[in-house]
């Protein structure tokens, strides 16, 4: 998930060219190791609700957790990061983030609620983590080239969100799941031998990751980087209340909020989905190989956005995508095999531009009140928390087809919010 930070180089630095390549490459390393972490969950979520026969809501307590970390640990993120600086903020979260990861050779023989303490642990030291070194983007380099040095990063945001669902599929889905009518029929001490060994399978790769990101966490204390001073450090400009008397802001917020919400409820409960025996009767391992072609279509609507938004409004792109995500998981819910499995994972590529172009079109003009608009967005990425709920009661009471009709309510707002500022860049 992508985040914005308002910040500037000091004053009379400047890096070389040259200079700057071993820095940029442990910032890209960094963003595709948190795409790499959060599109995992796609994959755990159907693993931890077949080993501890969970119902869907219960499973959707992994994205509470994950997500709603943004919400708790963003604010305190910036103060520790003033405190610590930027270099050293990024290196605590890199260093949270692996003990996040570690925890979860301990949860795999202590039940699922350590599991979801490591989730929200993993991802307070994310948030940590792109709080401080985002801005790092934008100094490295001709601040003319920023934004193809974002586009750069963020693609490699998406080749991890791409990677990781084929990755967990072959190293945590491999020896494939009983069915909860299954594992029914074994004697008790067959099943808690059997979900003693599934449990297992994950510390193997979430240890790899806990190791990986102490290595970068090394790098990056070791790397020569710039100082950064905050855009802001001159004072408080004005509260959130203050930032919130604009209107476009307001409903940005709503709309980050129902756009991460329905992107990561419709992830979470993909694998599922296309394990339903009128839809594919995929088996979990299968399908986790398909989850990558959703988010490896963000990867690539985000440079078709990139050329097309050159010439379109990105608020006229935003509800065109809008539209599109709705059509498709309509036709989803409503149709069945091949074509209901494809059109659910055509939304990731209309899900591409979505998260920026919200984010800029709700920042637009806000002058000093900029940082504090940023902040109370950055925050509404709790959707991603609460929306998978809602369908995940939907999927319990009704049926898992059916409870795709929330993401989709989702996405009538983000349509809304797209037409209503269709000509926003064009207002003098």
């Amino acid at each position: 998930m992508e985040h914005y930070s308002q910040t500037a180089v000091a004053p009379g630095q400047s890096q070389t060219a040259g200079g700057n390549t071993g820095p940029l490459v442990i910032v890209t390393i960094l963003f595709f190791m948190w795409g790499l972490l959060t599109s995992l969950n796609d994959v755990l979520i159907p693993h931890l609700k077949a080993v501890y026969t969970l119902t869907y809501v219960q499973a959707m307590l992994v994205q509470f957790c994950f997500f709603g970390a943004y919400f708790i640990v963003s604010l305190p993120a910036g103060m520790l990061i003033k405190k610590l600086g930027y270099q050293n903020g990024a290196v605590a979260g890199l260093t949270i983030a692996a003990a996040g990861c570690a925890l979860f050779y301990p949860a795999a023989t202590s039940g699922y609620t350590l599991f979801l303490i490591a989730f929200f642990v993993l991802a307070g030291g994310i948030t940590i983590l792109q709080v401080a070194a985002n801005p790092y983007v934008a100094v490295l380099g001709d601040p003319r080239t920023a934004s193809s040095r974002l586009t750069l990063t963020q693609a490699f945001n998406s080749l991890g969100t791409t990677v990781a669902p084929t990755l967990g599929g072959m190293l945590i889905l491999g020896g494939g799941v009983l069915s909860s009518a299954d594992l029914a029929r074994l004697p008790a001490v067959e099943q808690a031998a059997y979900r003693a060994k599934e449990a297992a399978s994950v510390q193997g790769p979430y240890l790899a990751l806990a190791a990986a990101l102490l290595v970068l966490a090394i790098l990056f204390a070791l790397a020569r980087l710039p100082k950064i001073v905050d855009a802001e450090q001159g004072g408080s400009q004005g509260g959130f209340a203050e930032a919130l008397k604009h209107p476009h802001l307001a409903l940005g917020v709503v709309a980050i909020f129902l756009y991460v919400g329905g992107e990561v409820s419709i992830g979470s409960f993909l694998i599922n989905f296309l394990g339903e025996p009128h839809v594919a009767a995929l088996p979990a391992e299968t399908a986790a190989h398909y989850v990558s072609f959703y988010w490896g279509g963000a990867m690539i609507g985000r440079f078709i956005g990139f050329a097309v938004m050159r010439t379109v409004s990105p608020g006229k792109a935003l509800a065109f995508n809008a539209a599109a995500v709705i059509a498709l998981v309509l036709v989803a819910i409503f149709s069945s095999g091949q074509l209901a499995m494809w059109a659910i994972l055509a939304v990731g590529l209309f899900n591409s531009i979505m998260f920026p172009t919200i984010f800029s079109m709700a920042l637009n003009k806000l002058g000093p009140l900029t940082g504090q608009g940023s902040g109370v967005l950055c925050m509404a990425i709790v959707g991603g928390a609460l929306v998978p709920f809602a369908q995940g009661y939907l999927a319990d009471t009704v049926s898992l087809q059916l409870s795709f009709l929330v993401p989709a309510a989702c996405y009538l707002f983000i349509l809304y919010f797209g037409l209503k500022y269709a000509n926003m860049y064009a207002e003098k």
